[in-house]
């Protein structure tokens, strides 16, 4: 029964109330009834790629004069404001709802036919706003547009951002040589330019797999309507809704050659899922160093120190924890739970259509989002103020063992080890050791030894 809160709508399924203040209809009023699954609504930016199609569809419909102008005027004001973040509030459908996305997608339509009513123009959210679509080719080419444009404004520029900050802290630290690590276990010495070096080079990496996956993800099966045959499209809808789309965002988006592949599967969101697991273990891997490389300050290794950001406990006094890395390693953490996720959803196509559609928008769009703001918080809260303890760096390599690799040349493994193994038993310098064992002279000793040299290998002379 209709009261002063509530307004009655109409679907082919029936009548019910919806709230008074929506701007959904029916279909939208059945979907949050039927789904209160998780409280989790589709990412905003999905549901303004969704906006953008709309409005793209609407101008294209009415150049081919099938849709009057008013009308497709209407709806491409609506959308638009839905595309800018505007309505946010009008979205509450659940991620698991029907895989296909029906829901969402008639979310979308029955907003913006509100929106149109309310500025006095009668339209219909399947007749008009859904003309010459199907949640079938729109809900997968929306995945497409809103998650290449979330990598294209906002990943990639935060590891370009991460990856010169690393190398710009390198160049800082040339010159600082530290005991590396193999297993956990002193190893042979390398400059800490050099250590940082990998890092860079790993997040650059990972930015180039993101982008060498780029142009199949730009791909749309935009008029493909329901199983790929484009039944009730205009057989230029497609390609003119996208090449509109490429042009309001200046990405490259293409028409899908086979939108029957382009409904059944999700196999370009898998891929671009992948490399993002990829970018977050090449994270996972920077804070775990950043968090050894910062332990102590007196029992760890306590060779930097990252910026003191709050208390770090509720019960020690004066702790400081990694709190930084600690963030963006449960970040990464998510991603790939978010990949495994986006793997099962990809293997739930059946025939002509993957049924677990919003799973995929939602996981990948937030893999995105995790990556990028962990980026950002990696370079500008913990690498870009780091300070180094040249102190421990220099004593943790005056009686590091390993330095007596140099020597294999000229006394040969079997007493490297034996007097790596006295220095280390006795807490000596592996120099002081090496003048007792060995027929070498002090001086010969130190150019062999000179951990500068050991930095830029080649065989010691």
């Amino acid at each position: 029964m209709t009261s002063a809160n509530t307004r009655r709508e109409q679907d082919s399924m029936g009548a019910l109330d919806v709230p008074a203040e929506a701007l959904w209809g029916a279909q939208t009023q059945r979907a949050v009834q039927n789904f209160p699954v998780s409280g989790l609504p589709l990412p905003a930016a999905f549901i303004q790629a969704l906006a953008m199609i709309k409005g793209a569809c609407a101008s294209v419909h009415r150049e081919l004069g099938l849709l009057d102008g008013e009308r497709a005027l209407a709806i491409e004001t609506a959308a638009a404001a839905i595309a800018r973040g505007e309505h946010t509030t009008q979205f509450p459908v659940d991620v698991f709802q029907s895989g296909s996305g029906t829901s969402s997608n008639m979310n979308v339509n029955e907003v913006i036919a509100g929106l149109a009513r309310a500025a006095g123009v009668e339209v219909h959210p399947n007749d008009h706003v859904n003309l010459g679509q199907s949640s079938n080719d729109v809900i997968p080419s929306a995945i497409h547009l809103s998650a290449t444009l979330a990598l294209h404004r906002e990943l990639l520029p935060a590891l370009a951002e991460l990856a010169d900050t690393i190398t710009r802290r390198a160049t800082e630290f040339d010159g600082l040589i530290k005991t590396g690590r193999t297993h956990l276990m002193d190893a042979l010495p390398l400059r800490l330019d050099q250590e940082l070096s990998a890092w860079a080079a790993q997040v650059r990496d990972a930015a180039a797999r993101i982008e060498s996956s780029l142009p199949r993800l730009c791909k749309l099966a935009l008029g493909g309507t329901a199983v790929g045959t484009g039944l009730n499209a205009h057989p230029e809808l497609g390609a003119r809704v996208v090449a509109r789309l490429a042009t309001a965002t200046d990405v490259p988006f293409t028409l899908m050659e086979n939108r029957f592949a382009g409904l059944s599967s999700q196999d370009a969101a898998l891929e671009m899922s992948g490399q993002l697991r990829t970018a977050a273990t090449t994270l996972l891997k920077i804070c775990n160093d950043l968090r050894w490389m910062n332990s102590g300050p007196l029992a760890g290794l306590a060779e930097i120190q990252l910026p003191a950001l709050q208390p770090g406990s509720s019960i020690m006094p004066g702790k400081v924890n990694p709190v930084i890395p600690e963030a963006v390693a449960m970040a990464c953490a998510q991603v790939t739970g978010n990949d495994l996720a986006v793997t099962l959803a990809g293997q739930s196509g059946n025939f002509q259509l993957n049924v677990m559609l919003p799973l995929v928008a939602h996981n990948l769009l937030q893999s995105i989002q995790l990556l990028a703001n962990g980026s950002r918080l990696l370079a500008r809260q913990a690498i870009a103020g780091f300070t180094v303890n040249e102190a421990r760096l220099s004593a943790a390599l005056d009686r590091n063992p390993m330095l007596v690799t140099a020597l294999n040349a000229r006394i040969g493994y079997a007493q490297g080890a034996a007097i790596a193994r006295q220095a280390y038993a006795e807490g000596r310098p592996i120099l002081e050791v090496a003048l007792e064992r060995t027929q070498l002279d002090e001086e010969e000793l130190r150019r062999l030894l000179d951990p500068r040299r050991l930095t830029e290998g080649g065989i010691p002379e």
